[in-house]
């Protein structure tokens, strides 16, 4: 599990969220770089590397799914608003409310309540999403000494969990209320974690070094 512990001094000024041009811009930019990297150089790397005879048999990026979850929403609703802001401004896309699926009376949780919410990224807004996470997020965390390479599911998928929004510089720090974990899970088509990890070092995420 990844602790993001975030410097006031690393705020970059002016970078909100939002759909302006620039943003739209730099979106594709950065969807169409990693997905030319993956066609390109990637999956004839990956192919050689797992020993692959068949290239249809290479593992790629699936979809991202990003949950970001807050338990005192189930006494007011309205604490829901900025999440699902923040949310979207660091996915580029809008987010869906989720909720209880039962009722937990020591948590004062009804079946139905408002308690997150999440979004599914695929094709380009996954791509761009993972180029940011690993070239701009992940580095502005404090002392960063790599991800964890024990959180992976056994069936190739990935789930990275971030302490802080604020890694994200859509995010403008004077105006964030409360610091808001979140859970990323990267989902690939590998068919076990050896083969999911290997793509995943190729997109330059930073695994920690003997973990």
């Amino acid at each position: 599990m990844l602790i993001a512990v975030f410097d006031p001094s690393e705020t970059v000024n002016g970078r909100r969220g939002g759909q302006s041009e620039g943003r739209k811009k730099e979106s594709r930019d950065m969807a169409a770089r990693l997905k030319e990297k993956y066609h390109k150089e990637i999956k004839q790397a990956l192919q050689k590397e797992l020993g692959l005879d068949n290239h249809m048999a290479v593992p790629q990026l699936k979809k991202i799914v990003i949950n970001m979850g807050l338990g005192e929403a189930t006494q007011n609703s309205k604490l829901l608003d900025p999440l699902v802001a923040d949310l979207a401004h660091i996915a580029g896309q809008k987010p869906v409310t989720t909720k209880s699926k039962k009722s937990i009376a020591a948590f004062k949780v009804r079946e139905g309540n408002a308690i997150g919410a999440m979004v599914t990224l695929r094709a380009d807004k996954a791509y761009e999403f993972l180029d940011r996470l690993v070239s701009i997020a992940l580095p502005r965390v404090r002392d960063f000494r790599g991800v964890s390479t024990k959180s992976f599911d056994g069936r190739g998928n990935y789930t990275l969990g971030l302490r802080d929004q604020l890694i994200f510089p859509e995010i403008d720090y004077a105006k964030v209320e409360k610091l808001k974990g979140m859970n990323i899970t990267i989902v690939t088509t590998a068919k076990d974690d050896n083969q999911a990890r290997a793509l995943l070092k190729h997109f330059g995420m930073p695994f920690r070094q003997g973990a």
